[in-house]
């Protein structure tokens, strides 16, 4: 139940973060719900993860759908990806998921820290 709520968590605050914070901003949302949602690292890593790909690939595709393709097809041409618009769309997720997912690895580190 808390791999859920803190992926549900992540995603929301993840979108919320990009409407007023600069990219990097998935990072201290996801920081913060794993500091706050108490989980194992990998589980941490993983709703982080997801949470920000979900997200992020979702926006990517949304906005792919809207200019029918053109943006995305001309940036894949230019990356390595043949001219294929879906893998970028992943690529982009993944990028953002994994930013994401460190950093809420980070927090549930932070979280079990030994006090002094």
């Amino acid at each position: 139940m808390k791999f859920i709520t803190a992926l549900l968590l992540t995603a929301v605050l993840a979108f919320i973060s990009g409407l007023y914070l600069p990219w990097w901003g998935i990072a201290i949302t996801s920081l913060l719900v794993a500091v706050i949602i108490h989980q194992k690292a990998g589980r941490a890593f993983l709703s982080g993860l997801l949470g920000v790909l979900i997200v992020w690939a979702g926006l990517a595709f949304w906005i792919d759908m809207k200019n029918n393709g053109i943006l995305s097809k001309k940036i894949a041409q230019v990356l390595p990806l043949g001219g294929n618009s879906l893998l970028l769309i992943f690529v982009t997720g993944l990028i953002g998921g994994l930013v994401a997912g460190f950093a809420a690895m980070s927090g549930s580190f932070l979280r079990s820290s030994p006090k002094n």
